[in-house]
């Protein structure tokens, strides 16, 4: 199970949304100051190589609806909100993180569908946590599953939710589309990933 450490950076407990064994889904706001959560928003947004992206959908291409990055925390060229969030993480997570991935929403139209984190890309145990920066989105959490409850949380700047590698096998997350008037946000998927095989 995936410890968190009771610091002053949780104004309150967390929300535990659904249990395993692995620590479940669990959101927690106000893990960041607003002013902060703000700097670090503007920051990405104006410096990260936000890419748009294509992908085989049925029969035909079609744009991915949100613009993507991701880095290696190792990586020499992180950005410094990157290297600043990674460690505060660290702080009350005991999770190894060494990528993360970003994903800016730039309005309600952009969106991403119900999917789980693919599990042969990640370190088997270890936990998935979204920060997320900027206008607040609703997710919904939904079980595979019969009777396959669902629930709805509403990502504020500065919060984070944490899934356990477990949920994945069992859960779907997405941002789905907005008909009222949102503004942009970005969100930081911070994973453990297995080692880089080296070159021979």
């Amino acid at each position: 199970m995936v410890a968190l450490q009771q610091t002053s950076l949780f104004a309150a407990g967390p929300l535990v949304l659904f249990e395993d064994a692995e620590g479940g889904v669990r959101y927690c706001p106000g893990v960041l100051p607003p002013v902060l959560a703000q700097q670090w928003f503007q920051s990405l947004r104006m410096d990260v190589d936000w890419q748009a992206q294509r992908r085989p959908m049925y029969d035909r291409v079609v744009d991915v609806p949100r613009l993507v990055a991701g880095y290696r925390l190792d990586d020499p060229n992180l950005p410094v909100p990157l290297a600043e969030a990674s460690a505060r993480l660290r702080a009350f997570v005991t999770a190894p993180f060494n990528s993360v991935g970003l994903n800016l929403y730039r309005d309600g139209h952009d969106s991403v569908a119900p999917h789980n984190d693919k599990l042969h890309s990640l370190v088997p145990g270890q936990p998935i946590a979204l920060l997320s920066l900027g206008a607040p989105r609703r997710m919904a959490i939904r079980a595979k599953h019969p009777p396959r409850p669902v629930r709805h949380i509403e990502l504020e700047a500065g919060s984070v939710l944490l899934m356990s590698h477990a949920s994945q096998l069992h859960y779907d997350h997405g941002i789905p589309k907005s008909r009222e008037p949102v503004g942009p946000r970005i969100s930081l998927a911070f994973r453990v990933r297995p080692p880089v095989p080296e070159r021979r």
